[in-house]
């Protein structure tokens, strides 16, 4: 189903607002603006990994089912994506090649299981007669998000459900992951004596968005999965690790990505995609509390066989979405590259493999 014949008229939308929906869009900012600061300011007081990003996207799932009209415009989306990829660029560790090749087994074994799991989960639904084929199975694959709705809106699946689906997960995953961060004492401590507004290098952080920029357009150029993000980050690590390009981004920017991003998750939840969702959402909150048990069950494995710290491990198990994962592990005290070889892999796997395993699961569901 094509995303553009969703779209309701104008006169429809204007017909079908409540709510927040009846004030002016203005309007709306400033409340979900009013919601999210306190939000953010308690969660960050409280020490929860990522609080700038939970409290945001909190917010907006509040103004969204209360009728909110209000989305995130794509340009800041794809800012968002640009800052994220190249503050993961400046943090990972010369060893995030080492890492990938030198267990490369364990972390393909590892993709394809949480995949083979995912796919599981679509296939039952599907069974069950609660979604067609394509659509439980692009809704419930575990890769990036913003992915998972482009690929499966191009392979005729309702790119609404799909959404639901793939959000609703991301809710779960970042809310489990920085409760187990929180609790865990994973909480990263070294920004504290940052200034917000400090001085920052203008050369090097025109530096940093000029690269990001360039290879964000140019990865959607090439249309490369995910390449918004990838991109940067690919080239940032590159020219980071070489000593080539210093990667600049002050305190205040981040934090306003980190909202974007909130916003961007918490504002798809409106009322009409929760109503044409109503007979998808349990078996999707089962599927979803599925998949995070066998990821926590992988985690387990990787603590046991190699060692690995247990929130390093459940933060590369996770099953997506990639730039809330990223914004968590920089958040908390984890090995940076290891989860980010393991979640960067699993998202091409999936990318390459899904149009093959949703089409092989609609034939025979």
């Amino acid at each position: 189903m094509s995303p553009v014949n969703d779209k309701p008229s104008s006169a429809d939308k204007k017909d079908e607002r409540t709510g927040l929906g009846l004030l002016r869009p203005a309007v709306q900012w400033l409340v979900l603006l009013l919601v999210s600061v306190p939000l953010a300011l308690f969660l960050e007081m409280a020490g929860i990994p990522a609080g700038l990003m939970m409290g945001p996207m909190l917010a907006g799932v509040v103004v969204a089912i209360n009728g909110g009209t209000i989305r995130l415009p794509r340009v800041f989306f794809f800012g968002v994506q640009i800052v994220l990829a190249m503050m993961i660029a400046g943090m990972v560790s010369p060893n995030l090649i080492d890492t990938f090749l030198s267990r490369w087994p364990i972390f393909l074994a590892i993709v394809l299981s949480v995949i083979a799991m995912s796919t599981l989960s679509g296939w039952v639904i599907t069974r069950m007669g609660i979604l067609p084929g394509t659509t439980a199975i692009w809704g419930s694959s575990a890769g990036a998000a913003s992915t998972m709705l482009v690929m499966g809106g191009a392979y005729g699946a309702d790119v609404r459900l799909v959404a639901f689906m793939q959000y609703l997960r991301v809710v779960f995953v970042a809310t489990l992951a920085t409760l187990i961060g929180h609790f865990g004492g994973h909480q990263a401590t070294a920004s504290e004596s940052v200034p917000f507004f400090g001085p920052f290098d203008p050369l090097a952080f025109a530096l940093t968005i000029g690269v990001g920029v360039t290879c964000g357009i140019l990865g959607r150029v090439l249309r490369i999965p995910a390449g918004s993000f990838l991109a940067p980050f690919a080239v940032g690590a590159l020219l980071s690790l070489s000593g080539t390009l210093h990667v600049e981004l002050p305190p205040w920017l981040l934090a306003l990505a980190f909202a974007l991003l909130g916003w961007s998750i918490g504002l798809g939840f409106t009322r009409a995609i929760l109503l044409h969702a109503r007979r998808a959402f349990l078996p999707t909150v089962v599927s979803i509390v599925v998949l995070l048990a066998f990821s926590g069950l992988l985690a387990v494995l990787l603590v046991t066989a190699l060692g690995i710290d247990p929130m390093t491990a459940y933060l590369a198990t996770s099953p997506g979405g990639l730039d809330s994962i990223a914004v968590i592990a920089a958040s908390s005290n984890v090995d940076l590259s290891f989860v980010m070889a393991l979640q960067t892999a699993r998202l091409v796997i999936i990318t390459l493999l899904g149009p093959v395993i949703a089409r092989f699961v609609a034939d025979r569901a």
